[in-house]
């Protein structure tokens, strides 16, 4: 196919049709048009609380819910698998079980934990997330096979090419077909065309990147179907936006959507043990009363559920 260099039927008009051909968007949606998309049992909008590390951590995300009067839908840990016993894995699902509540645990190990000094430079922060070399990505496989042996049903993934991995071995009956895979904060989705990439590559849940407008956010949701989980206060180190009245929009537009909370101005837990222990509790519970206050402005103005 020629290109040529001048475009007659108007400014980017041949772009614009090569992108609507593969059905992505070529601009922002900036009139914010409503998503008609939802999850599976009819709702708009599910809550997740980030960042609970353990099951005492998990313990006090359900009670502060429960005195608040709403639900948690998932909660995520950051440290990874193999920084959790496999009783006290067995007792997150347990409590996750009785409480509704899915339970999503991060894969390791991850490059910034490694020898290389690329992930931690000013440049190759961008690698950090990612699985560095053939063992890492062997050690990852291993904690996902690991896990979903005793039970587990929700991962979070920070590589790309784990990513391929782990769908292709749902598709080949290797892993659990139900098993949900949800993409890491650190694995960047900022448009729709990368959103179609992590969704075609098995992400059954996109988070996207932090600092994103609501037009941004729709013309994501307009090129794929799976949930997108959106940051509504974000944590320090991923720019630390605080957007509770933004939620109303941000479920209108990006239905199917999680909404998740954090404390902007904590501090760091990852890898989080016994040591941090009163910082990882008193965030767990702030992040749930950060939660019940957009929840209190969705049910005043947006979409109560």
């Amino acid at each position: 196919m020629s290109m040529s260099t001048r475009d007659p039927a108007g400014p980017m008009s041949e772009t614009i049709a090569l992108l609507g051909k593969q059905n992505l968007p070529a601009a922002d949606a900036d009139n914010l048009p409503a998503s008609s998309k939802r999850f599976a049992d009819g709702r708009q909008w599910r809550l997740e609380i980030p960042s609970v590390e353990g099951p005492t951590a998990m313990k006090a995300v359900l009670d502060e819910a429960s005195a608040r009067k709403i639900s948690v839908d998932r909660v995520s840990q950051g440290s990874g698998i193999f920084m959790l016993g496999e009783s006290e894995i067995a007792l997150m699902l347990e409590m996750g079980e009785k409480a509704g509540t899915e339970v999503c645990l991060f894969v390791g190990p991850r490059a910034s934990w490694d020898i290389g000094k690329q992930p931690v430079s000013s440049a190759g922060v961008v690698a950090a997330p990612t699985l560095r070399g053939a063992d890492q990505v062997r050690y990852a496989l291993e904690e996902v096979r690991y896990a979903t042996l005793r039970g587990l049903r929700s991962i979070l993934v920070g590589d790309l090419g784990l990513l391929a991995v782990i769908h292709r071995a749902k598709r080949d009956g290797d892993l659990p077909g139900d098993l949900v895979v949800k993409t890491s904060v650190a694995l960047p989705c900022s448009n729709p065309a990368t959103a179609r990439v992590l969704e075609d590559l098995g992400a059954t849940s996109i988070n996207l990147g932090t600092d994103l407008s609501l037009g941004q956010i729709a013309a994501i949701r307009h090129a794929v179907d799976v949930p997108i989980d959106v940051y509504c206060e974000a944590p320090e180190d991923f720019g630390g936006a605080v957007r509770h009245y933004e939620v109303i929009d941000m479920v209108r537009v990006g239905s199917p959507i999680y909404i998740k909370f954090t404390v902007r101005n904590a501090p760091g837990i990852y890898p989080s043990s016994g040591h941090l222990e009163g910082v990882v509790l008193s965030t767990a519970r702030e992040r749930v009363r950060r939660a019940s206050l957009a929840i209190d402005l969705l049910n005043r103005y947006g979409s109560p559920q």
